[in-house]
């Protein structure tokens, strides 16, 4: 009996489970999940060619409503036209337009050497 005894108080206490960072990880996780395209990414977007292209995509069977169905100022696709007409009637979808309708802040001019300025290319 004292053999195990003395086993018993060398083993010492326990260890502590570790507590994982999982609330970060979450948090993490649903605001990539949950992204959207910036407002100077949308532009290029909505130019005409490439608003063409956008709203006649091929058929994806890993988007919601095969691709078929998409918002370009909110960049979403939609189940069906249904769903896409509810939403461009939401307060979301009216403050996005309005946002894109607006200036767009590009960042301070720098000038550079010579004094002329650096301005972003909006051909692309």
């Amino acid at each position: 009996f004292i053999e195990n005894f003395h086993f018993l108080l060398s083993m010492g206490r326990p260890q502590a489970r570790s507590r994982k960072h999982t609330s970060k990880d979450k948090r993490k996780d649903i605001k990539t999940k949950h992204r959207v395209k910036d407002l100077d990414q949308i532009i290029v977007d909505l130019k005409p060619e490439n608003a063409e292209k956008l709203e006649k995509q091929e058929v994806d069977p890993d988007l919601p409503g095969l691709g078929q169905h998409y918002c370009i100022s909110c960049s979403r696709y939609f189940v069906d036209a249904r769903a896409l007409s509810d939403h461009r009637k939401t307060k979301i979808h009216k403050r996005r337009v309005k946002a894109l309708k607006e200036d767009i802040y590009t960042g301070p001019q720098q000038l550079i050497d010579n004094g002329k300025p650096i301005m972003r290319d909006e051909s692309n």
